[in-house]
């Protein structure tokens, strides 16, 4: 089956523009053109599925680029392609930690504004942070301020 540039920018959400500067910077070195049309198959598909993953966890176009041409190379690229995925993985999973701790400050001071409004005032919080709260709120601050 074939797919059109725009029905591939909206599947993905990308631009028209972005498409044709991943294929102009040799990222769809498979891609069949009919007069002169750029027609996408499932193979491209998947390419830009990893694209935007690897985009997302942080590697540059001349990155994602590199990865590509050790695709072209075969079977022998196997190891630093593994290689690439592992380092992205271990960032993102860097990353998740950093967002989880910035969620649990965010849950705690949402609390203790709420605990604010009610009260009029934050001399009752101020009393029993961190040694008094809630067990479920203490649970969250201790989170947030690991290091």
């Amino acid at each position: 089956m074939y797919y059109t540039i725009s029905e591939v920018a909206k599947k993905f959400n990308l631009t028209i523009s972005t498409l044709r500067y991943y294929d102009n910077e040799g990222l769809f070195p498979n891609l069949e053109r009919k007069s002169g049309v750029r027609m996408f198959q499932d193979r491209e598909i998947e390419t830009i599925r990893v694209i935007e993953c690897l985009k997302k966890s942080g590697l540059e176009i001349k990155e994602i680029k590199h990865f590509m041409e050790l695709c072209q190379k075969g079977s022998s690229t196997y190891k630093e392609r593994k290689e690439i995925f592992d380092k992205q993985q271990e960032l993102v999973n860097k990353e998740i930690k950093k967002l989880k701790n910035t969620l649990n400050m965010l849950k705690f001071k949402s609390w203790y504004y709420e605990q604010a409004l009610i009260d009029g005032n934050e001399e009752r919080l101020k009393q029993i942070i961190p040694d008094k709260l809630p067990s479920n709120i203490k649970n969250i601050y201790n989170k947030s301020h690991k290091k």
